[in-house]
């Protein structure tokens, strides 16, 4: 059996990965998926961690983790094509070449969470980071109460995993629902903001963790809407996921507050970061 790595030895040196396949998302939207190069170790990692992708002769950008746990053989990462090195990434096909660093970075809490209730609410691209998590809580279903999934996106042409989210619907053991902020002429489902499914969530506040990832706002407001149905602000947990250059905490460029993000976070519980999401110019 090959050995199983975390990080290679020198934590700025990137590992090469072998595209096998690009997946179209959305229309800005796609997946990556990798294996080792020359057969080398799988990763591991667990839900929450990012990597840093690195394009040769282009740059390196961090992105957060999207495949499963659970399957170390493949890394996928699902990328909004937003900058020079995301559109760079775009373009590529299977058989290129891309650098790895990681996994780094704090995750979600699953493991602590037996028992509970899980509520996901995901924003946009938000779902990518979550989706680790969710497929994690699947895979050990029995260990964990309800599990409810709360999806917004801007139009329906901006759902995420659109063929795995019907495929998840069809369980009796996980409730969904998915909203848009702007419909077309055949939807048929919900219209408006993520925090407008709160109310309608079935969840029992008191042995419930939440797990939010979204635009800042988004989960500002989703903090303020599950405290309000009872749920613990300690039991909150979110991902904040924005000026991540090294990873290592050396650069400086994601200092948040007396943290770093790379480092501390990327997944925080609402008691560390609420004071500072409400601060302008943090």
């Amino acid at each position: 059996m090959a050995a199983v790595i975390d990080k290679p030895v020198d934590p700025m040196m990137p590992v090469p990965y072998v595209v096998k396949r690009v997946r179209r998302e959305t229309h800005d939207t796609f997946t990556l998926e990798m294996v080792p190069f020359d057969g080398g170790p799988p990763l591991r990692f667990r839900p929450g961690q990012f990597n840093m992708l690195y394009l040769f002769g282009v740059g390196e950008v961090a992105i957060s983790i999207s495949g499963d746990p659970g399957d170390g053989a493949r890394l996928v990462h699902t990328i909004r094509a937003v900058g020079m090195v995301t559109k760079g990434l775009e373009r590529l096909r299977a058989g290129a070449v891309v650098g790895v660093r990681g996994p780094y970075g704090r995750p979600w809490p699953v493991d602590e969470q037996l028992g509970r209730d899980l509520v996901i609410v995901a924003g946009g691209i938000g779902l990518a980071p979550l989706r680790p998590a969710i497929l994690h809580l699947l895979a050990d279903r029995a260990a964990y109460g309800r599990i409810v999934l709360l999806y917004g996106t801007r139009s329906p042409a901006d759902i995420l995993y659109r063929r795995q989210l019907e495929r998840w619907r069809a369980r009796f053991d996980l409730d969904i629902l998915v909203t848009v902020d702007r419909a077309a002429v055949d939807w048929r489902g919900s219209v408006g903001l993520v925090t407008t499914l709160l109310g309608r969530a079935p969840f029992v506040p008191e042995k419930t963790t939440a797990l939010i990832c979204g635009p800042e706002i988004m989960m500002r407001y989703t903090m303020a809407g599950l405290v309000e149905r009872g749920v613990s602000e300690a039991a909150i947990h979110l991902s904040m996921e924005r000026n991540m250059k090294c990873a290592i905490g050396l650069c400086g460029h994601c200092q948040f507050g007396p943290t770093f993000i790379c480092k501390d976070g990327p997944v925080y519980s609402s008691p560390e970061i609420a004071g500072l999401l409400k601060q302008r110019e943090v």
